[in-house]
């Protein structure tokens, strides 16, 4: 098992790149184990979490590079301003990450924000697709 202490950046050239995959949850964590796709055992101890993209080893030709799993998500169209920052409050008070782009947000297909936006009637779609949430600030109780 090779242990990887940080990460070595993200490479220009991925034509050679072995990827490492893995769901966010893990990716978020500085301790956790991996297989590259073709079976080379990673173990992480990081001073922080790696970032999809990140290299973590080049052994010759071959560059082993993170790569996050898509996951159910649900897709919420941003149809106007107040709509999208009532939507984006009512999924961070149940204390759900989302992610925020120009056209729609993101969020993690759960029973819990599915009840709400149906209750709320705001439209949605389901699909698949990386989730890489939005992280403003450290909330805890």
């Amino acid at each position: 098992m090779i242990l990887v202490r940080e990460s070595l950046g993200r490479p220009a050239d991925r034509s050679h790149a072995v990827q490492i995959v893995t769901d966010r949850h893990t990716l978020a964590k500085r301790r956790w184990r991996g297989v590259a796709d073709d079976g080379t055992e990673f173990g992480f101890d990081l001073e922080r979490p790696l970032l999809a993209g990140d290299a973590v080893k080049i052994d010759g030709e071959k560059i082993f590079v993170i790569v996050q799993a898509p996951e159910p998500v649900l897709e919420i169209p941003l149809l106007s301003v107040d709509q999208a920052a009532r939507t984006a409050w009512q999924i961070g008070n149940l204390h759900f990450p989302l992610a925020l782009t120009p056209g729609y947000i993101l969020v993690e297909d759960d029973p819990a924000i599915r009840q709400m936006v149906e209750r709320e009637r705001i439209p949605f779609h389901s699909r698949t697709a990386v989730l890489q949430p939005f992280h403003a600030v450290t909330h805890r109780h």
